[in-house]
């Protein structure tokens, strides 16, 4: 099931599965407290199986109000469940009820495919982000106009 979570929720997910174990307090994000970001986890059991976090970025300013995807994480015993496509399910259907006009990320390159599967399209090259790995901006388009 998903649900809101608070934000140090997220950590044991992020330093598992995105920083190699780095202790909490280096996996916590600059956003992670503002107002209008939002923490999604999919429980299981009692457990928080997959994380993802939404933080209002304006990364494309000339296509309007954006939020972007940071630190979607999937317990490595939970992969595949849909337990990430269901965070970006629920995610999605959120910010159009708040007239959002797109999601954005940059997303690794091994997971680029999951995003294009959900409707993302690539909005950049290639590009390293030094210590954590290859990545891609992705953007899906949310207004209905």
């Amino acid at each position: 099931m998903v649900k809101f979570i608070l934000p140090e929720e997220v950590l044991p997910l992020r330093s598992l599965v995105l920083r190699n174990g780095k202790p909490l307090e280096a996996c916590v994000f600059e956003g992670d407290l503002a107002y209008d970001t939002f923490h999604l986890g999919f429980l299981k059991d009692g457990e928080i199986k997959s994380i993802a976090t939404f933080m209002r970025n304006d990364f494309f300013p000339e296509e309007g109000e954006g939020y972007q995807l940071r630190g979607m994480a999937t317990h490595p015993d939970a992969v595949g469940n849909g337990y990430g496509a269901a965070l970006v399910t629920f995610a999605i259907e959120y910010l159009k009820e708040y007239k959002t006009d797109y999601l954005w990320c940059n997303a690794r390159s091994t997971a680029a495919a999951f995003y294009k599967k959900i409707g993302f399209t690539t909005e950049s090259p290639e590009f390293d982000i030094p210590g954590i790995g290859f990545h891609y901006e992705m953007k899906l388009n949310l207004n209905q106009k």
